[in-house]
């Protein structure tokens, strides 16, 4: 479903021609409903980068909501995963800075500058050279509100999802009568459940590990 598509399928229904803002913030908030309830792997992205030694603070990315992991990737190639833990634990575990060494713990600090939106790491010990991390985190894919081709994943695979939360936002918003914005929200969780079988269970096993999915006969 293209944004034009989902667009002219939201007012038909509505039976209301929404302002492009007010019809780009319905979608928007389905869409962030939908990437906190459902952990789709097109939600999930990698970066790389290095470490400064004697500086404990490693900057997360622009688009960084949350971690899925940290590791630090030796020169052999070999991958060592920080244990996740609160600010509390790292400065109580390493409370001299210039106490240096491998990173064996990480934790979400925080802003350290005037950007409030530039999210920090900390990281125990200070590290003691320039290492080479990975980062593996969640992340809001691009609207389908501005996109070049009016197309992203979620509408290209479970457009059922986005349709029904974006109804939902709509319908709400006009007021409208109570059991049908009740209809619109069964046929939204109904959509999610389809969204969550694939995120939360199809996309995280496979035959060989979990054996093929069975009904059972009666």
């Amino acid at each position: 479903m293209t944004y034009t598509e989902l667009v002219t399928f939201v007012s038909d229904i509505c039976e209301n021609t929404f302002p492009t803002d007010d019809m780009n913030m319905f979608i928007k908030q389905a869409e962030q409903k939908i990437y906190n309830t459902v952990q789709l792997a097109s939600l999930r992205k990698n970066v790389t980068g290095l470490t400064t030694a004697s500086n404990k603070y490693l900057s997360a990315p622009n688009d960084f909501l949350s971690a899925y992991s940290l590791a630090v990737v030796h020169p052999d190639g070999e991958y060592h995963y920080l244990l996740n833990k609160d600010v509390n634990f790292i400065r109580e575990a390493y409370p001299i800075p210039t106490d240096t060494g491998t990173p064996a713990y990480y934790a979400l600090f925080g802003p350290v500058s005037t950007n409030e939106a530039e999210l920090t790491f900390i990281l125990g010990p200070t590290p003691d050279a320039a290492y080479s991390m990975e980062l593996h985190y969640f992340y809001y894919p691009e609207s389908i509100t501005t996109t070049a081709s009016g197309t992203t994943w979620l509408g290209d695979n479970i457009d059922s999802v986005l349709l029904y939360g974006s109804l939902v936002e709509g319908y709400t918003f006009m007021k409208g009568e109570a059991d049908m914005i009740a209809i619109y929200e069964k046929k939204y969780q109904d959509a999610l459940m389809l969204a969550k079988r694939l995120g939360d269970g199809m996309e995280r096993r496979d035959a060989y590990r979990s054996g093929q999915a069975r009904v059972p006969v009666q």
